[in-house]
């Protein structure tokens, strides 16, 4: 019967001890939450579209290499080598066209077949109405292939929670130089 009794009692235990308020000088570590604590609106769908500008040339370059394959271990795709960059995002392709922001992270030549790059950057957004407004993308881009698909993994201010795809195409390369600029087509879910 005290067996029988203990095996009711346990479990009542259990779940007053999970449910009552801490005492003593760490009362604050349990505190309740609010429902809602962001007043999350309804969500936007939004769609921009800029240039990003590669530059590797000339004196004030936007992208620096930081990593090259080991000089025995050369591929024509140049696989292993990393670049920092440093990016400006503008309204139109040229490069004196009005400043949106900056493409800030790195990319790498992460294929031994096709040229194809790991993209991992920030689109930092210096004007308007999201201005101080970052995007993260993080994906594949095989360069040669006219449109190239990556996710928009998340982002900070008002683009908290963000969710979405970014589409890049060519708009020219210079086989010269290696600069480029990229036409950004951005499709993003955000609050």
């Amino acid at each position: 019967m005290a067996k029988a009794f203990f095996c009711l009692l346990l479990p009542l235990l259990i779940a007053f001890s999970q449910t009552s308020p801490t005492t003593g000088a760490d009362s604050t570590f349990v505190q309740s939450v609010k429902r809602n604590p962001m007043k999350l609106r309804s969500e936007k769908l939004s769609h921009f579209r800029f240039y990003w500008h590669d530059i590797i040339s000339g004196p004030n370059p936007t992208a620096v290499n930081i990593v090259q394959p080991p000089g025995n271990k050369t591929t024509p795709t140049g696989f292993g080598m990393i670049n920092m960059i440093d990016d400006p995002l503008t309204e139109k392709p040229e490069a004196d066209s009005k400043l949106l922001g900056r493409a800030q992270g790195l990319y790498g030549l992460a294929s031994q077949g096709e040229p194809g790059l790991l993209m991992a950057m920030n689109f930092v957004f210096s004007t308007g109405k999201y201005n101080g407004s970052t995007l993260t993308i993080l994906g594949r881009n095989p360069v040669f292939h006219k449109v190239r698909e990556m996710p928009v993994i998340g982002g900070s201010g008002l683009f908290r929670f963000a969710r979405g795809y970014v589409q890049a195409s060519t708009h020219t390369f210079d086989l010269k130089t290696g600069d480029a600029v990229v036409e950004y087509n951005v499709h993003v879910l955000h609050y």
